[in-house]
């Protein structure tokens, strides 16, 4: 929660030019402090979608300890989904009409599973428009993860996803951009966030956007956060801080019975620099065996799950967190009391943090 400046003590400006979030005393009387609604667009597909609930609610809850959220969960009819996933939607979710009833403070939109590299032929296109724009015009900002910001990059701003030789995939190394954005105040300077993807937007289309790039991989320059021009409207992941530490192993597993079941045509890489060597060696030994076998025609080995999973490290969460502590701050800090509309009184829409033009 931000500090009033009650006094012209010159710490505050000190503050203030480091990005943080001080209030006025006239600003802070006007605030209605209240709950903050924010609305998960979950469209993950069967396989991951309780994982990614709880992901999501469980950043969303590290974030602060003292606000307090209702996060309403909904998806998009246009997904195909089987018997379990349906009836678990229709007992839990909402739908988007109830949504655009009620209002929300905040939106986050997940990553999909699609096939190839051409969103706009993609069943949820244009259903993840028409809730993208809505949310634009009426939510004080929404969050896009992985592709829902490749698909947000391409519809509003014209940026088209490339396709890379080969997948991002494991944990990597990232440097803050910009210091003083008050999305990025109090974080590592360097920090780890998992990566999984076979496309990518590059530095270079974020920047024809106009947008904050905030956060970009320390080794080839690839973006992963970034905002609007504005600074809040949207915010853009395109890595995975939501990632559970079991998260990358559980991907992999699902990849190496797609090599077993012949959907691959050979055994998956490691995820990067997410494996200790004793993982690596178990992983390797269990490769070796399982190779053995499909040739003998004789019984699998069992993947080896267990004997991993406690000697796995998390070196992304503490970032994660603080990223959407930041978030969750100015949210609370410029939405309206009435949760049909984005932003309080005397907000200006086009520059609600105050913040210099982008530049490059």
């Amino acid at each position: 929660m931000p500090i009033v400046a009650h006094n012209n003590l010159p710490t505050f400006d000190k503050l203030r030019n480091e990005g943080l979030l001080i209030l006025e005393p006239t600003r802070a009387l006007t605030q209605h402090i209240r709950e903050l609604h924010i609305g998960l667009l979950n469209m993950m597909p069967d396989a991951a979608l309780q994982a990614t609930e709880l992901q999501f609610f469980r950043l969303i809850g590290d974030s602060n300890p003292i606000a307090q959220f209702y996060v309403h969960p909904f998806t998009l009819d246009s997904l195909p989904r089987g018997e379990e996933a349906r009836a678990h939607i229709a007992e839990y979710y909402e739908t988007f009409e109830q949504i655009r009833a009620q209002g929300l403070d905040a939106l986050i939109i997940t990553g999909a599973n699609v096939t190839g590299p051409d969103l706009s032929s993609q069943p949820f296109w244009q259903p993840l428009i028409e809730v993208a724009e809505w949310s634009h015009q009426h939510v004080t900002s929404t969050l896009c993860s992985c592709l829902a910001t490749h698909a947000v990059m391409e519809f509003r701003y014209g940026q088209v996803r490339h396709p890379q030789k080969t997948k991002k995939w494991g944990v990597y190394q990232h440097k803050l951009t910009a210091h003083k954005h008050p999305l990025t105040v109090d974080i590592n300077t360097r920090f780890e966030v998992p990566h999984s993807r076979w496309n990518a937007v590059t530095l270079e289309q974020f920047k024809q956007a106009g947008l904050h790039i905030l956060a970009t991989e320390l080794d080839d320059g690839c973006v992963h956060l970034a905002s609007s021009a504005d600074g809040i409207r949207t915010v853009f992941f395109q890595g995975h801080p939501e990632y559970d530490t079991i998260s990358l192993l559980k991907e992999f597993k699902r990849e190496v019975y797609r090599f077993i079941n012949a959907e691959l045509e050979t055994f998956p890489p490691f995820p990067e620099n997410y494996l200790g060597l004793f993982e690596a060696a178990v992983l390797s030994e269990y490769r070796y065996y399982l190779l053995q076998a499909m040739r003998a025609g004789t019984a699998l080995p069992e993947f080896p799950e267990q004997k991993i999973v406690s000697h796995l490290n998390n070196s992304w969460c503490d970032t994660a967190d603080a990223v959407m502590g930041n978030w969750i701050g100015l949210i609370y800090q410029l939405t309206h009391k009435d949760r049909d509309k984005p932003f309080m009184d005397g907000i200006d829409i086009n520059n609600p943090l105050g913040l210099a033009p982008v530049s490059y």
